[in-house]
């Protein structure tokens, strides 16, 4: 291709109304995703934590006092991502705006202003990948990808989208290096920022780190990359490790979020690659090579020695019933043969398009040497797209990475229309725009799905389940009780949070392991038992949500237990139902 690519003003432009198009579907169809907010738990639960960090807690008081077992626990969350959404409340406040008014705010102008970020960087990505002006089915394919995805929709305030971005912004920031001398600089704070913000995006900045290595030791012209990456990418390790953690914590490793054990890796890796790209007398890419690997194998052995208990698999130590009730029922922590066989309609949206992507940088690489940007992406790609298959989460960033192979793909194709017009070539490039629409397989998922036998169905497959009870107005009965400690599953525990002022018991959070394995007892135990976690958590109130899939398992595995006897409409003696709700979506019943 020769066409010239498009500037970033134009890319900029392109991407503003995109997501003005996005803003008005929303609007138009009334927010639905605030009206109903679904299973979506994290995106509840990050606004009660802005509520409570206005409200006064502490900056490094990362508490979540109303769940759990009495004294709360502590979330592993990251107030990197509090803040924008904190600022934008107090902004709206500012101009005299109701709380509720500031709220919506916020929910809409964050995630839809990150939606605009992410396509500008997947179109300057995608130019840089394709060496040509792609900016027309980038744009297309982006639009299209990050709202399928679903995690840019107003409402949405969980991290996935922002790390999406970093994670993205990085990869486009070392493809415009080292002619851009800055660009591996940013490129390496984006890298620490995702990684400060959460630990799922650790393959993907290993991923990056190590291209950028590799860089250095083919090609000496590379030391500003590989010097500006490890600046970048310590410098912000320092500045989050300080202004997040409290220096009482500082000598406290914490696996699941950005502790002394992610800095102490960062910085080592960091400031070791500066350093090494800075040390002279590396003429030959053995030499390069030697010293490379000594600092891989220096930043190995601090990890295995000072952190094993970090090395493990990140759910090695989760309770049992936790997996079997909890973990095994959150969708994005399945692997890819349970979402093939339970959710063929999401595995076809999620993996298809990464994966023609792959194969068209395989087809790309039989001919001809992949240029830098394209060894960048599809290594990147490849990374994520092996993520998704052990878990669907994944998919979120081989989906969005998967837009740079598939818009060159399509260009290509339009080119040669503009050279020779044919049917044949017609054909072709209509194949092709369908082939890189992840709405088309998912289309394609559910047509099949309909024409043949239905396939077994686990609970988590079921779209009526677990979105049960997610709108505002299920939790208003509740919400006009005075505030005691709710029992409820722990698919409920975030919407009481949000919508009420009592305390749930339960909560879909690996570290709330003390308020979930006291729900389990309470909902599956003898009636002694669960009298005993009724009175030891001083529960005043008992809530279900009929049709809910976590309360469905426990009802099935333990049919004599409160759960059971609740779901069949069956109270014991000291439950007393509030009349006013029976038979709405949610039930609650008075300890008496």
């Amino acid at each position: 291709m020769t066409t010239q690519a498009t500037g970033w003003k134009h890319d900029l432009l392109l991407a503003f109304c995109a997501t003005l198009l996005v803003l008005a579907i929303n609007a138009i169809s009334g927010f639905p995703s605030l009206a109903d907010y679904g299973g979506d738990n994290d995106s509840m639960l990050r606004m009660v934590e802005v509520r409570d960090l206005l409200g006064g807690q502490g900056w490094f008081d990362l508490h979540q006092y109303r769940m759990g077992l009495a004294g709360g626990f502590v979330m592993h969350w990251s107030r990197l991502v509090d803040t924008p959404i904190a600022l934008i409340i107090l902004a709206f406040d500012a101009q005299g705006a109701g709380a509720a008014t500031a709220e919506r705010a916020a929910q809409i102008i964050w995630p839809l202003s990150l939606y605009g970020m992410t396509i500008f960087v997947i179109l300057r990505a995608s130019q840089r990948f394709a060496g040509a002006n792609v900016a027309m089915p980038a744009l297309v394919l982006s639009t299209a990808a990050l709202f399928f995805l679903r995690i840019f929709s107003p409402g949405f305030l969980d991290h996935h989208n922002i790390q999406l971005l970093l994670t993205a912004a990085s990869l486009w920031l070392l493809m415009e290096a080292p002619p851009w001398r800055i660009a591996a600089v940013l490129s390496g704070m984006c890298a620490g920022l995702t990684l400060a913000i959460g630990m799922e995006t650790a393959p993907y900045v290993a991923t990056l780190g190590a291209a950028v290595a590799v860089l250095f030791i083919l090609d000496e012209k590379e030391r500003m990359t590989a010097s500006g990456f490890g600046i970048g990418f310590a410098a912000v390790a320092s500045v989050v490790f300080v202004a997040t953690i409290h220096p009482s914590s500082w000598g406290a490793p914490q696996c699941d979020a950005f502790s002394s054990f992610q800095f102490v890796i960062a910085a080592l890796s960091g400031l070791g690659l500066a350093m090494l790209a800075g040390l002279p007398g590396q003429s030959t890419a053995k030499s390069r090579l030697i010293r490379m690997s000594m600092l891989a194998v220096a930043v190995a052995a601090v990890a295995v020695v000072f952190f094993p208990q970090c090395l493990a698999a990140p759910y090695a130590d989760v309770d049992q019933r936790l997996r079997t009730y909890w973990l095994n029922d959150v969708v994005e922590a399945q692997p890819f043969f349970s979402v093939a066989v339970h959710q063929p309609k999401l595995m076809a949206a999620r993996y298809v398009t990464p994966f023609i992507g792959i194969l068209l940088i395989a087809f790309q690489l039989r001919s001809r040497r992949l240029r830098r940007e394209e060894a960048l992406a599809g290594l990147l790609l490849v990374v994520a797209f092996a993520v998704s298959l052990w878990q669907v989460r994944g998919s979120t960033f081989s989906v969005a990475f998967a837009v740079l192979p598939l818009s060159a793909w399509i260009a290509r194709i339009r080119l040669q229309a503009s050279i020779a017009r044919s049917w044949r070539i017609s054909t072709r490039m209509a194949a092709a725009w369908l082939m890189s629409l992840n709405a088309t397989w998912a289309g394609v998922a559910v047509a099949a799905q309909s024409m043949v036998q239905t396939a077994p169905r686990a609970i988590n497959s079921d779209p009526d389940h677990g979105l049960s009870c997610g709108k505002p107005g299920d939790f208003r009965d509740l919400a006009a009780m005075p505030a005691t400690t709710v029992l409820a599953s722990s698919n409920l525990g975030s919407g009481i949070l949000m919508f009420t002022g009592h305390r749930a018991l339960a909560g879909p959070y690996h570290r709330n392991v003390g308020g979930n394995l006291a729900m389990f007892d309470a909902f599956m135990g003898t009636p002694e038992i669960t009298r005993a976690v009724i009175e030891r958590e001083h529960v005043g109130l008992v809530v279900i949500c009929r049709g809910n899939s976590e309360e469905i398992s426990l009802a099935q595995d333990a049919p004599l237990g409160l759960a059971a006897q609740l779901v069949k409409g069956r109270a014991p003696d000291w439950l007393e139902l509030v009349a006013a709700t029976a038979g709405k979506p949610i039930e609650i019943y008075k300890v008496r």
